[in-house]
């Protein structure tokens, strides 16, 4: 396999324009992801690869050989794989993928997210979501991509094992959900252990900062605070939505 090492090569270009444009991800229906870990998580939710794509240095290891064992990857000079991915630290594997179109499981709980700016955290909400048992995240054009690179490092796999939705106005999407929605605030809702968490519910967490906006919050069924000790600083979006979602599993 003769790697690539020109700046010019077309997919070359493509690959870091996936990687950095959120506009073409949208258009195409495509994202890059990177690494052992998520390529890895992606072939388990049977997704095949578009392209795959290692380094020179990549090819060196045991994990990333066992991974495009069988497939025709495209391999890069150290250099130009640098170039197309987003990591610091380059993780010597990524593949291109079609962004799945899955449909969210109406038994399941959903989790409505309202202008989350940080990449970061919307990946580790869509984390913590998979791994208590939700069926789809719906976010409004406010938050950050969810097929970003940040965020699908965060996300550690939960990209592909639930539906993810990015709407243009969350009060339609609220408008047309089945269960019972809960907003999560920093202070005056009941308390998180008094709510009843049982049936299917949709959990509403805002930005950064100013968390739920009125007009989204008044739609909201119950509000929810989580209970801190005296003067504690408000949670991080992502650690709030974790225990909120740890509980309403365990509830069930």
């Amino acid at each position: 396999m003769t790697p690539i090492r020109s700046r010019d090569n077309a997919r070359v270009k493509r690959w870091a324009k996936l990687t950095g444009d959120a506009r073409r991800r949208r258009e195409e229906g495509r994202a890059l992801i990177e690494g052992p870990h998520l390529v890895a998580e992606a072939l388990r939710a049977r997704l095949e690869p578009l392209a795959l794509i290692v380094s020179e240095l990549g090819l060196k290891h045991a994990e990333i050989r066992s991974l495009i064992a069988g497939r025709q990857p495209v391999v890069l000079c150290d250099r130009l794989f640098a170039a197309v991915v987003d990591a610091d630290s380059p993780p010597g594997i990524a593949a291109e993928i079609e962004i799945p179109q899955l449909q969210g499981d109406t038994g399941k709980p959903t989790v409505f997210l309202e202008g989350i700016q940080d990449p970061s955290n919307v990946g580790a909400i869509v984390r913590s979501a998979a791994a208590f048992g939700a069926g789809e995240v719906v976010l409004d054009r406010g938050c950050a991509d969810p097929w970003s690179p940040k965020a699908l490092r965060a996300g550690m796999g939960g990209h592909f094992r639930l539906a993810l939705r990015q709407v243009p106005r969350l009060d339609k999407a609220l408008e047309g959900f089945g269960g019972t929605t809960i907003c999560a605030v920093p202070a005056g809702g009941i308390t998180l252990r008094s709510a009843n968490l049982t049936g299917r519910v949709g959990w509403i967490f805002g930005a950064e900062g100013r968390g739920v906006s009125a007009p989204i919050a008044r739609r909201a069924g119950l509000a929810v605070t989580i209970p801190m000790t005296s003067g504690s600083e408000s949670l991080n979006v992502a650690a709030a939505a974790a225990i909120c979602l740890y509980e309403a599993h365990c509830a069930q």
